[in-house]
C-alpha cells in the first residue's frame, strides 16, 4: 500500500508539472520573442549607418532615402558674371572712353597769343597724312586762315553745312585751322577739352574764358607718329560733330 501511495504522488508530481509548461506559454517562447524583437546588424556595411532588420524585414533603404548625398570634389562652379570688357581702342572708341596718356615729355608754348608749338617739327609723311584727312571731312574748305597766322589752313565749313554751336567758331565759318608745324586750333567739348590738358595731347587757348562758346577750344600738338595722328584726328572729327551737330566717325576717312 505504501509503494502505490509512492507511485501516485510521482504522476500527480509529474502532471502538475506539465500543466504548469502548458498554462505558461510566453515563458516557452521568450526565447523566440527576444529574438524576433533583437535588430540584426549586418557588417561591412558601406554606409554610415548600421542597417537593420526586423522580423526578417529589412530596413536599409528608408534609411539610405533619408540619409542625404554627399558629393565629394565636385567640379561644378558658380555661374560666372560676363562683364562686359573693351577688346580695341580703335578710333571710334575713343569719342566714349577716355584718351591715353600721349608719351614723351609735354610740349612746350608760347603760353600767350600767338598761341604756338616752341621748337617743334613736324614729320613729313604724318603731316601729309593729317591735312589729307582733315579735308576729306564733309562740305569742309581748305582756305587760307583767317584768324591765324601767314601760313596756316583754314578748315571751313561750306553753307551748306548747319552749325549747332556757332558760339563755338572764332570767326568767319572757319571752326578750325592748321598750322605749318603741324598743330592746330579746335573746339572740344569743355570736358573733352580738360581731358585732352590733362592726358598731354594739347592744351587749352590763352582766351578760351574770354567768350562764350570757347572754353572747349584747344590746341592740339603736332602728331609724331601715325599712332598719334589717329588720336588727333580723332579730336579733329569730334570737333566737327560738336560744331556741327553730326556724327560722322573717323574710321569712315
Amino acid at each position: 500500500m505504501y509503494r502505490w501511495i509512492i507511485v501516485i504522488i510521482i504522476f500527480v508530481s509529474v502532471g502538475m508539472l506539465l500543466g504548469a509548461c502548458s498554462n505558461n506559454p510566453e515563458k516557452a517562447d521568450v526565447a523566440q520573442v527576444v529574438e524576433a524583437a533583437t535588430p540584426v546588424v549586418i557588417e561591412n556595411s558601406t554606409n554610415e549607418f548600421p542597417q537593420t532588420s526586423v522580423h526578417g524585414v529589412e530596413v536599409t533603404q528608408d534609411v539610405e532615402m533619408e540619409t542625404p548625398a554627399v558629393i565629394e570634389n565636385s567640379t561644378k562652379e558658380l555661374p560666372q558674371t560676363i562683364v562686359p570688357t573693351v577688346e580695341s581702342t580703335s578710333i571710334p572708341d575713343l569719342i566714349v572712353f577716355p584718351l591715353p596718356e600721349r608719351s614723351g615729355p609735354r610740349t612746350q608754348t608760347s603760353g600767350t597769343v600767338p598761341h604756338v608749338q616752341i621748337g617743334v617739327e613736324p614729320v613729313t609723311a604724318v603731316n601729309d597724312e593729317l591735312y589729307r584727312r582733315a579735308f576729306v571731312l564733309p562740305g569742309v574748305e581748305d582756305r587760307p586762315t583767317i584768324v591765324s597766322l601767314p601760313g596756316a589752313r583754314g578748315m571751313w565749313l561750306g553753307d551748306d553745312i548747319a552749325l549747332a554751336h556757332p558760339e563755338a567758331i572764332v570767326s568767319g565759318r572757319e571752326f578750325a585751322h592748321i598750322h605749318p608745324d603741324g598743330s592746330l586750333h579746335a573746339p572740344l567739348p569743355y570736358e573733352r577739352a580738360l581731358e585732352v590738358a590733362e592726358k598731354g595731347w594739347g592744351e587749352r587757348h590763352p582766351w578760351a574764358d574770354e567768350r562764350e562758346g570757347w572754353d572747349g577750344l584747344v590746341m592740339l600738338f603736332t602728331p609724331q607718329s601715325m599712332a598719334e595722328l589717329d588720336i588727333v584726328f580723332q579730336l579733329i572729327v569730334e570737333s566737327y560733330n560738336h560744331v556741327t551737330g553730326q556724327t560722322v566717325q573717323a574710321s569712315d576717312f
